[in-house]
């Protein structure tokens, strides 16, 4: 019988997930690696950790499930966006990947947006403005601070691209994960030459770019050997993480939006044309869907808030010294139980989840996190359920810049941690004043490549034919109106904390 693996590259760990032809889930596997923060605003990771992430993910999968290797048709690749691992002529990584979350580049930046002509030139090249997690600034990076690497350059791969790279010995990324680049022409869905040149980059440099769902390659034998699978094995452009996220949600069709709580927020929409928020708050970037598009905003720290305050600051406290996961889980667990016995609005406290900078609607590196409103009332209920509290309007900032562009939201999707528990779930439903929608199988991105795997293979004609017939909705979360009303109150005041604190986190920065 013919099945499917769907393997997303995070920015924790690499997951794994088998299904078969209809698209049932038959087992997945997961392994975690560190990540790297030399100086604060700065994160990266070793491209080995992924590639023995994946080896050891496919092969449990494989024992679990108990099929034979020829039983595997093809595989998807997703993974997190806008890394940079630098190769050099001999496929040698040149230094430890720049990440999506890495801050570094913000001169890098200005000189992209100069070097176009301007930040409106700039929207008009690519559809979207030079953001320092983007990484054409990462190769400028690379070129301004680090010559002698810069010098042997011969290839910059996105993440799940340089697993594709060592599955199937070529170089190849797909339209969603490179309009993250900053480099492609998203309307035209190819590399933008007019940047490249203005840029004095060399578009060699870049893999050649197909479609998600287009067949890149198969195994060769030595990826066969290690990942315990065979040459006929096929391996499909895949997606970026966020619209990988969106199939696995059936987000392929105007009117439908997913909202993916992770390490990152993001609200991600449909589109069947090419839309632009002018301001550039929003990102546009092709679809994994063929000749679609999509419009997404991103909070850097969402999740990442609530696995910052529960592990470094209750779980910690409460064991004298950075807890096992273990320990972390039961705190989780704990820590929202608390936070639900609060009422909506945590005692008039907020909280600004920009831990490490933000990017929509700001676009700024140097914002920071912030409780305000604190008093001696407060418990640690009321900051934990803050955090989550901030999180959340921090995503409907983005839902109303995309309400405001007359884009149509009929339907929000919820993903990522965010859907699985109850009280984020009853908080976005509120917050954003809008029915929430759960799915019967949420898995993320790995479910969505999955599925594109079965459409390249043949097993389904497209895929919005695939997500009509694997995805099915479970249930629904109605607003609170008594909730809903005070964080009516509430966001507007949210909203004005950044401009107030803006100059502050500026001076902090230069401290």
């Amino acid at each position: 019988m013919t099945h499917y693996l769907g393997i997303d590259i995070g920015t924790t760990g690499t997951k794994t997930l088998l299904i078969d032809a209809a698209g049932n889930v038959v087992c997945e596997a997961n392994a975690t690696y560190p990540m790297e923060q030399p100086r604060p605003g700065w994160t990266q990771q070793n491209p080995d950790d992924w590639w023995n992430a994946t080896v050891k993910t496919v092969r449990e999968v494989m024992a679990k499930s108990k099929l034979a290797p020829s039983d595997v048709a093809a595989i998807g690749l997703s993974g997190q966006m806008h890394g940079s691992v630098f190769l050099d002529k001999n496929n040698k990584v040149l230094r430890p990947a720049l990440l999506w979350n890495d801050q570094r580049t913000e001169a890098e930046c200005a000189e992209i947006t100069t070097k176009a002509g301007g930040r409106k030139a700039l929207i008009r090249l690519v559809a979207n403005p030079a953001l320092t997690g983007f990484q054409a600034p990462k190769i400028l990076w690379l070129r301004n601070h680090e010559p002698k690497v810069f010098a042997k350059l011969s290839k910059v791969l996105l993440p799940k691209d340089d697993i594709r790279r060592r599955m199937i010995g070529d170089y190849v990324t797909e339209v969603s994960d490179a309009s993250g680049t900053l480099l492609l022409d998203v309307i035209k869905r190819r590399w933008s030459s007019t940047l490249l040149s203005k840029l004095d980059l060399d578009e060699s440099l870049l893999p050649r770019v197909v479609e998600s769902e287009d067949v890149t390659g198969t195994l060769t034998s030595a990826a066969a050997d290690e990942l315990g699978l065979t040459t006929k094995c096929k391996v499909v452009g895949g997606a970026g993480d966020c619209a990988a996220g969106a199939i696995g949600n059936g987000v392929v069709r105007a009117g439908l939006l997913s909202t993916s709580i992770g390490t990152s927020g993001v609200m991600f929409v449909h589109s069947d044309q090419p839309q632009y928020d002018s301001l550039g708050r929003l990102h546009t970037f092709c679809h994994a869907v063929r000749g679609k598009w999509h419009m997404m905003g991103v909070n850097l720290t969402s999740g990442g808030s609530l696995q910052w305050w529960v592990e470094n600051v209750l779980a910690a406290h409460a064991s004298g010294a950075l807890a096992s996961s273990a320990e972390n889980a039961k705190a989780f667990k704990a820590a929202t139980e608390e936070a639900a016995a609060v009422a909506a609005g945590s005692g008039s406290l907020l909280f600004l989840p920009y831990l490490n900078g933000e990017r929509t609607p700001h676009a700024d590196p140097q914002a920071r996190g912030a409780f305000v409103g604190l008093n001696l009332t407060h418990q640690r209920g009321h900051l934990t359920r803050s955090v989550m509290e901030g999180v959340t309007f921090a995503l409907r900032d983005s839902l109303d810049i995309i309400q405001s562009l007359d884009v149509p939201v009929k339907e929000i999707r919820a993903s990522g941690g965010g859907s699985k528990n109850p009280l984020w779930r009853q908080m976005q439903a509120d917050v954003f004043g809008q029915k929430i929608t759960t799915l019967k199988v949420e898995q993320g991105p790995a479910y969505g490549v999955a599925l594109l795997a079965a459409v390249g293979d043949g097993a389904y004609k497209n895929i919005e034919q695939a997500c009509k017939a694997t995805i099915e909705v479970a249930s629904h979360t109605a607003p609170d109106r008594k909730a809903a009303k005070v964080y009516e109150s509430l966001f507007p005041i949210y909203r004005q904390l950044y401009g107030n604190l803006k100059d502050t986190f500026a001076e902090l920065a230069r401290v």
